[in-house]
């Protein structure tokens, strides 16, 4: 996930950019509520990891909102297509990952209980959760992790949706790391969309969200760098600003992603894994691109 803009899946992109949409396609998809896509994704810079990465690969996406229950989720199949930078492994290659999935089920307080608890502000309480698997090919390959919390959706009294959501995390697998199998650490989840305007017969539209994680101790209990520094950071920030352009099936969207410690790698941090002394890049930006098609 590296070089110039290939650019790869707006995560949230259909998840808020479909209300922009006429309400005269019922019909043309599988389901009325359940919405999905299939996305071809590139992306670039990425730094989730200790090593920057490219990939190119297939996604499948979906989203819904109806009555109680709030979701939004994907699928990747890393390197699909065989196209990647040094770095990236997928599903072709011997330890690479045949799959990653992230998953933000909701589950709202006000109508499981027949109680309106919102005030100010605050339009309707959840239950949220965030999930994340990696199926890497055995247990220091792999992360298995459950973010769950509060949730609410914000009336900004704007054309705008806004979503706020805290979790604290339990960490199972973790490609080894020292925080697996315990409580580590927490999450505070900002979600926006905000229609621009109708371009070349579709809707654009801007989506951002950010992730800020704190309080984890994986930055005091893992190992340290070649020069004995920590090599984990106990912190990581990774917000992604989008730009859709949504039609009834088709849709386009680019992403600049910003990270700081990235998948909680402190940057600078000197690092040997057999093959040479290699420095952390775990600030910066990342760029994703996404061409997809709902159905």
């Amino acid at each position: 996930m590296n070089n110039k803009i290939i650019a790869a899946g707006a995560l949230l992109t259909l998840s808020y950019s479909a209300t922009a949409l006429a309400d005269d396609t019922k019909g043309e998809f599988v389901s009325d509520w359940w919405h999905q896509s299939v996305n071809v994704v590139g992306s670039a810079d990425t730094r989730f990891g200790p090593t920057i990465r490219n990939d190119v690969y297939l996604e499948y996406e979906a989203f819904a909102h109806k009555d109680w229950f709030d979701f939004y989720g994907y699928i990747d199949i890393p390197k699909t297509f065989g196209a990647g930078n040094g770095n990236d492994t997928g599903i072709w290659d011997k330890n690479g990952s045949p799959m990653f999935m992230e998953i933000e089920p909701r589950f709202s307080i006000d109508k499981l209980t027949n109680t309106d608890l919102s005030f100010g502000p605050f339009k309707e309480w959840y239950f949220a959760n965030n999930y994340i698997y990696d199926m890497g090919p055995d247990s220091d390959n792999r992360q298995n992790t459950w973010y769950m919390g509060l949730g609410t959706d914000i009336d900004t009294h704007l054309p705008m949706s806004l979503s706020l959501n805290v979790y604290a995390k339990y960490q199972w697998e973790n490609y080894g790391a020292a925080n697996e199998n315990s409580w580590d650490g927490y999450r505070f989840k900002v979600k926006y969309f905000v229609p621009l305007t109708q371009l070349w017969g579709g809707n654009l539209s801007y989506i951002g969200f950010t992730n800020f994680d704190w309080g984890s101790d994986l930055g005091n209990d893992d190992f340290n760098d070649v020069n004995g520094r920590k090599a984990r950071s106990s912190n990581s920030v990774a917000s992604s600003h989008i730009l859709a352009l949504n039609y009834t099936h088709w849709h386009y969207s680019f992403v600049a992603r910003y990270f700081h410690n990235g998948g909680q790698w402190q940057d600078g941090a000197e690092l040997n894994f057999g093959n040479g002394n290699f420095d952390v890049k775990s600030t910066g930006w990342g760029y994703y691109g996404v061409i997809g098609y709902s159905f």
